[in-house]
């Protein structure tokens, strides 16, 4: 079976094998790494994705001939570099090549350098190539992330930068977030970002089915295999296969499920209900859940040994409340959403409306802000319960003073979300002395997440 490292420089196919020792040897004193055959057979299943390197080949070869070869990598990568050798004959052949996407190509006999100048010559080409790829690769994601992952907050931040790294691996992920913190949205974008994307996405809610259908719902079953069981299902995991499956809510699970699904996890089949026979399932899982599943073992209600198989990669959702900053600019975004949804003119956001907004705790995270800002865009009240709001009074009727410091608050906290490299940048665009900037930093309970040599942390 060959085997192409991703090291190599110069892939070279030829049936001579005086032709092809002479060539290797001349890419060897040259410095290039070289994997030298005699055919072309198995070199498009062993040649790597992304693969950094030139194919040189002869056009004449037993089985495979190097244009036959050319139009397979074509399709395998389209600006994969390919040099012909040629002889005289078969110059129209080699000219044909070059309209197809051939590279180059060098007429029998040639000169050493010659050679050697087009290879080097094609591998710069690669690597430009290769980085734009990477390039656009990068900002594709940040985009998907930016859009998806909704924030300026440095929790949010590292959040992103947590789910690029992982979905680009394969190994199973855990996320551990309260209730409509986003748990589903981390792991469609670490489906979306990851070489599955065009593979099925399944998720299920294990808290929201019954007991006695779960097992079906998961594994499948046969027809026969219980009462009411009239035809063959299949299940959830074995639809996935080839993608991703999202399980939420795992800690709902009963302890007999989760024995099966450990099993499944370990071996990587699924057996039907009322079957004998294994199927093999290549799927990542994803599982999600709003407990402490630790202290669920502890109880007595997880299995610890499954909490350590999922427990591969961990990601971490933090809740609204811990990252405040986000609060505005998140509900001015679904507001903005929701006003283009309805068709409607789209409210402006008054002081009262901030304090409230701000002052709230949102333990439904933010699916209970998106609630929120879709009722704000209709014009109906917010249907939340601040802080702010002391007893007895109104929202609409707070003093004039608590209207001035929230109003005061949201533009101090809306500059903070500006790119600033030191708090003197932020008061100079406030236009506030810094030590009165400090003194309402303090009394609004906000901070100063920059990395200047003026900012909090450095002081």
């Amino acid at each position: 079976m060959i085997q192409i490292s991703h090291e190599t420089d110069v892939l070279l196919l030829d049936d001579d094998i005086h032709l092809r020792t002479a060539l290797s040897q001349t890419f060897d004193l040259a410095g290039l790494r070289v994997q030298a055959y005699d055919s072309a057979e198995g070199i498009v299943e062993a040649v790597p994705a992304q693969w950094p390197g030139v194919l040189v080949t002869d056009i004449r070869m037993p089985g495979m001939n190097g244009l036959a070869l050319l139009e397979q990598l074509q399709n395998l990568d389209g600006q994969l570099p390919v040099i012909l050798i040629t002889g005289h004959a078969d110059v129209p052949l080699a000219v044909q090549a070059m309209r197809i996407g051939a590279y180059d190509f060098l007429q029998k006999p040639f000169a050493s350098e010659l050679l050697l100048d087009s290879v080097r010559r094609a591998l710069a080409v690669r690597r430009l190539v290769l980085e734009n790829r990477s390039l656009r690769l990068a900002l594709s994601e940040q985009r998907v992330l930016g859009e998806r992952l909704l924030g300026h907050s440095p929790s949010v931040q590292r959040l992103r930068e947590q789910v690029s790294a992982l979905a680009t691996i394969q190994a199973d992920v855990l996320i551990l977030g309260e209730t409509g913190s986003g748990k589903e949205v981390v792991a469609r974008a670490l489906h979306d970002l990851s070489a599955r994307r065009d593979a099925p996405f399944v998720a299920i809610n294990a808290g929201a089915l019954a007991e006695s259908v779960i097992e079906s719902e998961l594994f499948g079953h046969e027809s026969g295999a219980f009462t009411g069981a009239q035809k063959r299902r299949i299940g959830k995991f074995e639809y996935a296969n080839g993608g991703t499956l999202f399980l939420d809510e795992i800690e709902s699970m009963s302890l007999d499920i989760q024995v099966k699904l450990l099993r499944l996890l370990q071996e990587r089949v699924v057996e039907r209900v009322g079957s004998n026979q294994l199927i093999p399932l290549d799927i990542r899982v994803i599982a999600a859940s709003k407990e402490n599943l630790l202290d669920a073992a502890d109880a007595g209600r997880f299995r610890a040994d499954l909490y350590y198989r999922l427990n591969v990669a961990q990601i971490n959702i933090p809740p609204l409340r811990q990252r405040s900053e986000d609060v505005l600019p998140l509900f001015q975004y679904f507001v903005s959403a929701a006003s283009d949804k309805h068709a409607i003119p789209e409210p402006t956001l008054t002081p009262v409306t901030r304090a409230l907004l701000l002052g709230h705790e949102w333990p439904g995270n933010v699916r209970e802000l998106q609630n929120a800002a879709e009722r704000f865009a209709l014009g109906l009240d917010l249907a939340i319960s601040p802080a702010l709001a002391t007893a007895g009074i109104a929202a609409d009727d707070l003093p004039l003073n608590e209207q001035v410091d929230a109003y005061e608050r949201s533009l101090i906290a809306r500059e903070l979300l500006n790119p600033h490299q030191s708090l003197r940048e932020v008061a100079e665009a406030l236009q506030l002395p810094r030590k009165t900037l400090h003194d309402k930093l303090r009394k609004y309970g906000l901070s100063f997440s920059g990395a200047g040599e003026n900012s909090p942390l450095s002081e």
